[in-house]
């Protein structure tokens, strides 16, 4: 196609992007869902199950360089995009972009924290979700923001059924924990019996 530019998109260029943007500026994100830039390509890279990205087939070593890249990630639909003012390139996710590796209790609220930093409270906004694999173990999930999800690491979730209760739910009785005043079933409690 003559007089066509094709852009190839690049990690370095999109790292240029996203600095000019104001996405290094600690305490806010931007606001990529107010971003709608043209789409450059898909980019190498991937970021694996256990919330290591990869860039080119190799890990990226430095924690600031992928909490940069994680605060311009939007999801659209089933795919994931880095984006900026100006340019907008595909990655893979294995499952999704980030794990919850602890939480803590603050006043009737937990608050996670990702492998990123971000803190997240379970609530309404922000619920818990909980699928089963294909050996019907559980894999428990929590929203992040704007469609972004952190499963929650095994360590984190055994602590969380420690202080699960029984409690009565839309009708059925299950099994789930209580947080900012709202309840989250993890399983129905006949699963458990």
């Amino acid at each position: 196609m003559s007089g066509q530019n094709i852009v190839t998109p690049s990690a370095d260029a999109l790292l240029a992007s996203a600095k000019a943007a104001g996405a290094e500026k600690s305490g806010s994100l931007p606001p990529v869902h107010l971003w709608n830039p043209p789409f450059c390509g898909d980019l190498d890279m991937v970021i694996k199950r256990d919330g290591t990205w990869f860039y080119q087939g190799t890990p990226i070593g430095r924690p600031a360089l992928v909490r940069l890249f994680s605060t311009i990630l939007k999801r659209e639909g089933d795919k994931f995009f880095l984006v900026t003012p100006v340019e907008k390139v595909g990655i893979t996710v294995e499952d999704v972009p980030f794990v919850a590796v602890d939480f803590e209790t603050k006043g009737d609220a937990l608050i996670f924290e990702t492998n990123l930093g971000d803190h997240v409270k379970l609530n309404t906004e922000n619920p818990l979700r909980v699928e089963l694999d294909k050996d019907h173990a559980p894999l428990p999930y929590i929203h992040v923001r704007a469609g972004l999800e952190a499963r929650i690491d095994r360590k984190s979730f055994y602590r969380l059924v420690d202080i699960g209760v029984d409690e009565a739910h839309n009708g059925d009785r299950w099994f789930g924990v209580w947080s900012d005043g709202g309840f989250f079933p993890i399983i129905q409690s006949d699963a458990l019996r």
